[in-house]
């Protein structure tokens, strides 16, 4: 995966993952057990039901990322010239950041009642793709182990017409 539990957990994500991960028809996790949960805490001080509520969020949350790792590894598949061999790794911390945003929308598909354009969390998505998509043109770099070659290298070239006046085509003009 692209991106952990842990990291999810280190964005601040805890009480939101537990409101959107968990069943309709279970009361949403307590917001301690989620965080002992993403980060694979000891867990067995809540009771055993609540703890299989939170296991079945992870479950959720686990499939929503790597829903948004396909996703990232089609636009890198795609790469002009030279596509990614994917799955990365080393995982650039950027596509890290790109499928917790990605993921944060899929578990939100949901929701109803929020404008597209103030939506943070709709705003980081179309974020994500935009640069996915730069990434597979070829016109966003991943990092220094990018197959693309490095712009501006080699000679510069100039086109240009003919010069018209020269050393020799003046030298009747000068003193």
């Amino acid at each position: 995966m692209y991106a952990t539990l842990v990291q999810l957990a280190d964005a601040k994500l805890t009480r939101e993952l537990a409101q959107v991960a968990t069943s309709d028809d279970a009361r949403i996790i307590d917001d301690a057990l989620m965080e002992a949960s993403l980060r694979g805490e000891d867990r067995s001080s809540w009771p055993t039901d609540q703890v299989t509520v939170a296991d079945d969020a992870l479950v959720h949350i686990t499939r929503a990322i790597a829903s948004a790792d396909s996703v990232i590894d089609g636009y890198l598949r795609n790469r002009k010239p030279a596509p990614y061999a994917v799955p990365l790794n080393p995982v650039p911390s950027i596509v890290s950041v790109w499928s917790r945003w990605i993921a944060r929308y899929l578990l939100h598909k949901d929701r109803v009642g929020t404008r597209e354009e103030t939506d943070p969390v709709v705003r980081d998505y179309k974020e994500a793709l935009k640069f996915l998509q730069l990434t597979a043109d070829g016109k966003f770099s991943l990092g220094a182990d990018d197959p693309l070659p490095p712009p501006g290298a080699g000679e510069p070239q100039v086109c240009a017409p003919e010069r018209l006046f020269t050393f020799d085509t003046l030298q009747d003009y000068g003193a």
